[in-house]
């Protein structure tokens, strides 16, 4: 599977790594209903870092589709209503 990160790259991850993030994703679905920011923001940096620590990094000229999408680490609140919700960034 090949997650973006906005602004910081392609990452290759195995499946049972997608499995992690997928647990992440959900969690943060959760905090951005109840508007807790806080745990908002310390689970996006949790799913980035897992990403990056964990992914294979691509090279940057090798530009592929993207199975999954993460935004950056600075996003907002307001922001991320928009696009954590319902079953998140990745569909179950």
């Amino acid at each position: 599977m090949i997650v973006r990160i906005l602004g910081e790259g392609q990452f290759e991850v195995q499946s049972s790594l997608a499995d992690r993030i997928n647990a992440i994703d959900n969690k943060i679905v959760e905090h951005v209903n109840k508007g807790d920011q806080k745990e908002f923001k310390k689970d996006l940096a949790r799913m980035i870092s897992t990403i990056k620590e964990k992914g294979e990094p691509i090279d940057p000229v090798d530009i592929l589709p993207s199975d999954i999408i993460v935004p950056p680490g600075d996003l907002t609140l307001e922001e991320a209503r928009k696009v954590f919700r319902g079953e998140g960034l990745i569909e179950d």
